[in-house]
């Protein structure tokens, strides 16, 4: 599986704010897009490279928004609203 590249910037930013990080579990995982229903009631479609091989149906994620971060199983990647 190919990583999307995490700039040094997203690190500092999701660091500087760690309080934008949002909790959820996978709702829908596609070739390029993951769907995540948060805690709070949202319901997000992320664009995140290999996302079916990052995260599937009812894993746990944070999303920073700020960053454009997801994690998922200790693994960081970009994620962007779709």
């Amino acid at each position: 599986m190919s990583r999307t590249t995490v700039l040094p910037i997203q690190r500092v930013m999701a660091d500087a704010n760690p309080a934008a990080w949002r909790d959820g579990i996978v709702v829908e995982a596609h070739e390029a897009h993951l769907v995540v229903a948060f805690l709070d009631g949202a319901l997000t479609r992320l664009r995140v490279a290999d996302a079916d091989a990052l995260a599937s149906v009812g894993a746990p994620v944070a999303h920073h928004p700020v960053a454009e971060l997801l994690s998922s199983g200790g693994v960081r990647t970009t994620a962007r609203d779709a």
